[in-house]
């Protein structure tokens, strides 16, 4: 996939930092909505309240992702910054304005994939997007927008006919179609088998370098730990944890599990604490250990089995990950 060179804006100056040029585009502050019984609007101490104070900002040219299980308010939160609706508390600014009161200001320099497009069934991607283009100020040509997500191929084919994840590339065409900005991504790459989600990956990072500002909502951990620059992790309305996606990571330790041999018990390893080990499970004969030191206790652990000439059934030795991390905080927000 290539978007070209002139897709969106100008080309991230060399040298330039992945994260961003500094410049906020997307500014949140205690940003609060709340929804009556109905779905609606409510008034102050009624309804539910889905976005419970949060603050946070996205850098031009940055890619921030908002992850979180279901309900805890990422599509919410996206909805607002999107200005589809107004919030019940606090304030948005995106690139510089009420995305709900200054819509006309906004609405042309931004683009958004929502999870379903509900596109006309019998309409092919190239009548779909000509229908869109006539809507979109600046708009590229079709053909160019389906070249850049892959559908060239598929262009005079019934959307009715397309499959789930060549439905998602016609969302995504659509949301490029304007050359947006800011882009805001809901699951962008639901549906799309393993090649076709990392095609999409290459293009939303294409977007990023060519320097669009990028909002993701995602339910998979790798997609997030791939892609994006920073992150914040929602749980119940509010943001759990906030960072630099290798940050986040770094704050949650490595494991190695293995099978202790027949004969063998826990207290026969050397002493944990100087394996540099900073907890332990065991369930059965497997044996799970928490390390910051992933290399020390990895070698300590390995030069004791050969030592006693042993092989260790099982062995797994796992460096911390985004997924690793957001089930850690997630597990201690439920026993909290």
């Amino acid at each position: 996939m290539n978007i070209g060179e002139k897709t969106i804006g100008g080309a991230r100056p060399s040298g330039a930092a992945s994260a961003g040029s500094g410049e906020s585009v997307i500014e949140v502050t205690g940003l609060r909505r709340r929804y009556g019984a109905a779905g609606r609007r409510a008034s102050a101490g009624k309804g539910f309240e889905a976005v419970r104070g949060i603050d946070f900002s996205v850098a031009r040219g940055e890619l921030f992702a908002l992850l979180g299980t279901n309900g805890a308010g990422k599509t919410s939160t996206v909805e607002l910054l999107e200005g589809l609706a107004p919030p019940t508390g606090g304030q948005v600014r995106v690139l510089g304005h009420d995305p709900f009161t200054e819509r006309h200001r906004v609405r042309p320099r931004i683009g958004m994939m929502l999870q379903e497009g509900g596109f006309p069934a019998e309409l092919t991607p190239a009548e779909t997007l000509r229908m869109w283009a006539g809507c979109t100020s600046g708009a590229r040509p079709v053909d160019e927008a389906l070249s850049s997500v892959g559908l060239s191929r598929r262009r005079d084919v019934r959307v009715k006919q397309l499959s789930g994840g060549e439905r998602r590339r016609l969302d995504l065409a659509l949301a490029l179609l304007g050359r947006p900005e800011v882009l805001f991504l809901d699951e962008p790459t639901t549906g799309l088998d393993t090649e076709a989600r990392h095609e999409t990956w290459q293009l939303v990072r294409e977007l990023r370098d060519a320097g669009a500002t990028i909002v993701l909502t995602t339910h998979y951990l790798e997609e997030a730990e791939e892609l994006a620059d920073r992150l914040a992790i929602l749980h119940g309305g509010r943001i759990a944890q906030a960072g630099y996606v290798a940050d986040v990571v770094a704050a949650h330790p490595s494991h190695i599990s293995f099978e202790l041999p027949a004969g063998f018990h826990l207290g026969d390893l050397p002493p944990l604490g100087e394996l540099g080990v900073i907890g332990h499970e065991t369930v059965g004969r497997t044996v799970r250990l928490r390390t910051d030191e992933l290399q020390r206790t990895a070698t300590g652990v390995l030069v004791w089995a050969r030592d006693q000439g042993l092989e260790l059934t099982g062995l797994d030795v796992r460096t911390a990950s985004l997924e690793e991390a957001f089930l850690h905080i997630a597990k201690g927000l439920e026993n909290a």
